[in-house]
């Protein structure tokens, strides 16, 4: 089940800062977990500001979409709840309510790269990232 969320709960603000951070080290190895860790406690404050999608399954979240205006922050998934489509629910959820989305993605992400373009993402741009000294995409969708 798909809930947006405007306002968390410190219950939900927990379970979301770990499957941000979970989500992070599992998908990035190219980035050094003391990264991650080092921006727990920025990235657990920003998202008060942001619009959250959470899927749940039994009544936990599993995965959360995270959408600043009309830039995805990113699709967070728990590792035993990829490749079942909950990425793409999320998705589709913040693709039914915007006519426009943008998003960030690590040029070494093959499979977060392959997801978007399969869910009609285009590349616009390769760019540096400066915190972590990779290489990016910026894409977007349009309706």
């Amino acid at each position: 089940m798909i809930k947006i969320i405007e306002n968390l709960t410190d219950f939900e603000l927990n379970v979301i800062s770990k499957i941000w951070l979970q989500s992070n080290l599992d998908t990035h190895d190219f980035i050094p977990s003391e990264y991650w860790i080092k921006n727990y406690n920025s990235v657990r404050e920003g998202l008060s500001n942001t619009i959250i999608y959470t899927y749940s399954y039994e009544d936990e979240i599993v995965g959360f979409l995270g959408l600043v205006d009309d830039y995805i922050a990113g699709i967070f998934v728990l590792k035993a709840f990829r490749s079942l489509g909950v990425g793409t629910k999320l998705l589709n959820e913040a693709k039914s309510k915007n006519n426009r989305l943008t998003l960030s993605v690590f040029k070494k992400n093959k499979q977060a790269i392959h997801f978007y373009q399969m869910n009609g993402f285009k590349t616009l741009q390769e760019r540096l990232d400066n915190e972590t000294n990779e290489l990016e995409y910026l894409m977007n969708w349009n309706q």
